[in-house]
């Protein structure tokens, strides 16, 4: 093969590439949006306006959670795992048509999930259907990336921001086996499409600890030191950051909630540590294309993951009605994930889908400051409303909620 056809069918599968990656980033940003923050926004407005949390029914609170986590959160990991598999580069085209059906099955799992919750139509089929269509479409993904070997000559160990990533691919594994006897257990016993309280709460810790907080420390010990100017990766640190959060899971999973919300802390702590996230930079930080706040925003976020942390405990010991433990799971869920996909979505993305460039800087700025004010509203006022402090609280609460929504309508644009 001359180099000029070698370069043609390197640029025509980049080109592949990047028209998967945008279709898994497209129907992330389309459930982020509307089965996701917008049912978010209408859950909280029926409970602000009737000042309880019972008003709403759990089905659509548990839509919404869905499509945010595997709708949009998971769309874009398997669209950036997707993109950044050597083997798919170089590999056959019936790599390419894994991936496109790896699409295919896991939006339509997320999209007839969330149908199912709100409309209630058909539901006992639904479920289970769609969580069968969402673990086989991450199995393909798991085969595909499981298939890769390293290149280089010479190399026989993995990094160890890998083996973060592969402890968090395999808590999604857990969550979605999870999320399936879940769904076939409401299908044959439950009389609403809604899972039982004290399984949801086992699954929501699995869901955030064992899946999206280590999947975020993975690709922070990847990036940050080089997005960030920050000294190297501590790698013991780190590790004992993810045995620390691991043996949390695995207490908090057994009913020791106190003692596994401690572990979350302490491991939260030492994840921070490792990185340097609050250490001043040795280098330069990498903010050409993005706002120069980019690297602000990025340590906020992992301000909000201690905040999330300590009010876990804090919701062992205090919580009466929901308020402590929901305010937790929101700075963890906007204030840490969210928080962090805008800000290095906007600074990857652009670069993956064809080299492309961000449209708005100014934009980034708004819709991460807007995310960062509705939140700081939501987790304080959820408190102050729930735990019956203040009345008044309830009337801040929809507007937390718009402009969350807001600041997520300027990411996506």
């Amino acid at each position: 093969m001359s180099v000029t056809e070698s370069a043609i069918r390197s640029r025509a599968r980049e080109e592949s590439l990047s028209r998967l990656l945008i279709a898994f980033v497209s129907s992330g940003l389309f459930f982020m949006l509307f089965p996701g923050t917008f049912l978010g926004v209408w859950n909280l407005l029926q409970i602000s306006g009737r000042e309880s949390v019972a008003s709403i029914s759990p089905a659509w609170l548990q839509a919404h959670g869905h499509a945010q986590v595997f709708g949009w959160v998971g769309s874009f990991i398997l669209g950036i795992g997707f993109y950044s598999i050597p083997k798919l580069r170089g590999g056959p085209r019936a790599s390419f048509v894994a991936a496109w059906l790896c699409w295919g099955m896991w939006t339509l799992g997320v999209a007839i999930r969330w149908t199912a919750n709100v409309y209630l139509w058909q539901w006992r089929v639904l479920l289970p259907l769609s969580a069968s269509l969402e673990l086989i479409g991450f199995l393909i993904f798991f085969r595909t990336v499981s298939g890769h070997r390293a290149r280089e000559s010479g190399r026989h160990k993995l990094d160890p921001w890998i083996w973060v990533v592969i402890s968090a691919s395999t808590g999604l594994l857990l969550v979605l086996l999870t999320n399936l006897a879940g769904c076939f257990y409401v299908a044959q016993r439950a009389v609403t499409p809604t899972f039982p309280h004290l399984f949801d709460q086992r699954y929501l810790a699995l869901m955030a600890w064992g899946f999206l907080v280590p999947f975020v420390w993975g690709f922070s010990a990847k990036w940050m030191s080089v997005f960030l100017g920050l000294e190297p990766l501590r790698t013991r640190l780190l590790l004992a950051a993810v045995v620390t959060n691991l043996t949390g899971l695995a207490l908090v999973l057994c009913g020791l909630v106190l003692a596994g919300s401690c572990l979350f802390l302490f491991g939260a702590v030492l994840a921070a540590a490792a990185i340097g996230i609050f250490e001043s930079a040795v280098n330069e930080p990498k903010t050409r294309g993005v706002h120069p706040s980019f690297p602000f925003f990025v340590r906020l976020a992992y301000g909000w993951l201690l905040v999330a942390a300590v009010l876990g405990v804090a919701a062992t010991r205090f919580d009466r009605s929901g308020g402590i433990w929901g305010a937790s799971r929101h700075a963890l869920t906007v204030g840490f994930i969210s928080i962090m996909i805008l800000s290095v979505g906007q600074r990857v993305l652009p670069a993956f889908a064809g080299m492309r460039m961000l449209w708005s800087t100014k934009l980034m700025l708004g819709g991460l400051a807007l995310v960062a004010l509705g939140c700081s509203m939501r987790v304080s006022c959820e408190i102050l409303a729930y735990q019956e402090y203040a009345a008044w609280a309830w009337s801040v609460l929809p507007l937390s909620a718009l402009l969350e929504l807001g600041g997520l309508t300027m990411f996506a644009i």
